[in-house]
């Protein structure tokens, strides 16, 4: 989970987020600007990355406005910012303007140290966003999500979902998410078990992997090898809608290395790299029929239909077409 400083106000005029890990990172974003908007629900908010500051730009982005609204201004890997917009930054931490809170993220490490030290000799909120390369902090962290969603978890059931998930936050967060929408009363080792009982072999992502790709035979396998391990019907609609919505998403966005669409769409970069393999045969009418597909899934395993399992091949079936509608135009 990120750490944060005895300075602990969200709208303090400089937060310092410092780490590589992206889920924390974008976590720490989205508590400024959620703050923000909360004290002024117009609040402008500008994320900016390194390519986008250039020496002068901050200046204009933090002058004065006749109107004195909230701003929110966000610079990615500050790290990687030139020279001359360094100095831009340092000048500013001096002193800092009213209505203004600057969010800078850092990867920490030597690279662009002199920013990260000038920011915390200016006093800026620090968070804490360190890759969790050890079980015992993710073990933690899925705690520390249980308890922030207000539920109870056995220690039992938060070692097994972080056996069976891995060291991917999203995917930790994700699957207490989702656990915490479904399950009432305490969450224990059991019903971890029934949601990721198999899921090295035949996961829920794996059937939306290769629904998407069109790859029909192999999605319909993996489907029917998945229910038959006790991975839940529910946890699969819900790769799918993500595995539909990513090829949606991407397809409708500018191009850009895959860095900067991370950052924009919220993946991972290595999955931008995926999702782009995937989408080659899809079209916007295709995504839209496969968004249905999945709605009428999601309401038949959710007590809409008589046979969930039916409900699941359809969706795997017309979602796989779709996958290969550009080829039929």
């Amino acid at each position: 989970m990120a750490r944060k400083n005895a300075s602990d106000d969200p709208l303090a005029p400089v937060t310092l987020a410092v780490g590589p890990e992206e889920l924390l990172l974008d976590r720490a974003v989205r508590e400024v600007v959620a703050a923000a908007k909360a004290a002024d629900a117009d609040t402008d908010v500008r994320d900016l990355t390194p390519d986008q500051l250039q020496p002068g730009t901050l200046a204009e982005l933090v002058s004065p406005s006749l109107f004195a609204e909230r701003k929110v201004v966000v610079v990615r890997d500050a790290q990687d910012l030139s020279a001359d917009t360094v100095k831009d930054v340092k000048t500013y931490l001096s002193s800092p303007a009213e209505e203004i809170t600057l969010v800078l993220l850092h990867a920490g490490g030597a690279k662009g140290k002199g920013l990260l030290d000038a920011a915390r000799k200016a006093g800026a909120r620090e968070v804490a966003c360190p890759k969790m390369t050890k079980p015992a902090d993710r073990l933690a962290f899925v705690r520390s999500e249980f308890r922030t969603a207000g539920r109870s978890a056995t220690p039992e059931a938060c070692q097994a979902l972080v056996d069976a998930i891995g060291s991917d936050l999203r995917e930790l967060a994700s699957a207490v998410t989702q656990l915490v929408a479904d399950v009432e009363g305490t969450i224990d080792e059991a019903i971890v078990g029934r949601y990721y009982t198999g899921r090295a072999e035949a996961s829920s992502f794996t059937v939306a992997d290769r629904a998407v790709e069109g790859r029909t035979a192999e999605a319909l396998e993996a489907l029917r090898w998945s229910l038959s391990t006790g991975v839940a019907p529910v946890l699969i609609t819900s790769a799918l809608a993500q595995g539909v919505r990513a090829i949606g998403k991407l397809s409708s966005a500018r191009g850009g290395r895959p860095a900067d669409l991370a950052r924009e769409l919220g993946m991972p970069p290595w999955k931008i790299d995926r999702v782009r393999q995937q989408m080659r045969g899809w079209t916007p009418d295709g995504v839209a029929v496969a968004l249905r597909a999945v709605a009428e899934a999601d309401a038949g395993v959710k007590g809409g239909g008589d046979d969930p399992e039916y409900a699941l091949e359809k969706a795997v079936v017309t979602i796989a077409r779709a996958a290969r509608s550009r080829g039929r135009d």
